[in-house]
């Protein structure tokens, strides 16, 4: 990763890109312009994405969408109860010609994964998970095998099916940069879905309009933005007042800090800027933080984790 400030040419080129990839998603998840930015902005962070929401509302689609617009591997797995961790990570098996064990890879070894309804799976088999996503390598038989660049996991899950799932843990949870949720769409949306007959054509006709050395160029990229001193106290206020705030159980962990500082930096490059100021900081804040906490019970009337996280941005002083 090189150390040279960002250039005019590079924020151009980094905005045109963003927006392509964006707007080739929107082909197929309309409306939902925010999530679908949200979701690029995970990619170009080198971050994780959780996508939770009602079935239906096109979790799995969104996820397809990134793939197919991006030049890069792309692996789906369907988590069940009697998934195996050796059917994510891979196995080595007993080569009669060699006289000794192969590795063979798993679907993890990828660029792109789909994690599927990741929480029916057992939690051995989302444990799985745990080293590839923090560390971008797999252990198997003693053995690391590193994972390729670009590396990123697409995990969907139901929050309100409880039946034959596995919650994930805390410790599964801070893994993801961010959680998203994607919503109904508008009943103008929804007209135009119906009398169109469905996306799933537009989908098969994707194709991908940024390359796998592109993406490592973005991404390159987005380290290299400017951050103030004052910006990043202001981000560890926000992480501090998690964790001294009476509203929660949980607050956020390091990783969830570094976590936003790479997301506001990236914010700011989509925004056209090669430094960040604190509104690239609020409108990433929400989605990188809500899943990292936990509410106290009766916490000051909140319902939600996304709402506690909006109130204690409120209340927390921004830097000039």
């Amino acid at each position: 990763m090189t150390s040279q400030p960002v250039s005019q040419d590079d924020l151009i080129w980094f905005s045109d890109q963003f927006q392509a990839i964006s707007s080739n998603i929107e082909r197929v998840i309309q409306g939902k312009r925010e999530v679908v930015d949200l979701i690029v902005l995970g990619i170009l962070s080198e971050g994780h994405v959780l996508i939770e929401d009602v079935p239906g509302v096109g979790k799995t689609l969104l996820a397809k969408s990134l793939a197919k617009s991006i030049h890069c591997d792309f692996q789906r797995v369907q988590f069940t109860p009697d998934l195996l961790p050796s059917d994510v990570t891979g196995v080595s098996v007993w080569d009669r010609e060699r006289g000794a064990f192969v590795f063979r890879a798993g679907p993890v070894f990828t660029n792109i994964v789909l994690g599927d309804e990741i929480n029916r799976a057992s939690p051995k088999t989302q444990s799985a998970l745990l080293e590839a996503m923090s560390e971008r390598q797999v252990s198997v038989d003693r053995e690391r095998h590193s994972l390729p660049e670009p590396f990123m996991v697409l995990a969907t899950q139901n929050p309100l099916e409880y039946v034959g799932t596995f919650p994930l843990p805390e410790s599964q949870l801070d893994r993801f940069m961010m959680s998203v949720r994607l919503g109904y769409p508008s009943k103008d949306k929804e007209r135009e879905l119906l009398l169109s007959g469905g996306v799933e054509g537009v989908l098969e006709s994707l194709v991908a309009v940024v390359s796998h050395e592109e993406i490592l160029g973005l991404q390159d990229r987005a380290a290299q933005v400017r951050v103030a001193d004052k910006l990043t106290d202001y981000i560890l206020s926000i992480a501090e007042a998690t964790r001294d705030n009476g509203r929660f159980v949980l607050g956020v962990s390091t990783r969830g800090v570094q976590s936003l500082y790479r997301a506001t930096q990236a914010m700011a490059l989509c925004e056209g800027r090669p430094f960040a100021i604190p509104d690239d900081v609020q409108r990433v804040a929400v989605p990188i933080l809500a899943h990292r906490v936990l509410l106290k019970n009766g916490a000051g009337g909140l319902t939600s984790s996304r709402e506690a996280i909006g109130r204690l941005l409120d209340s927390t002083s921004i830097p000039v």
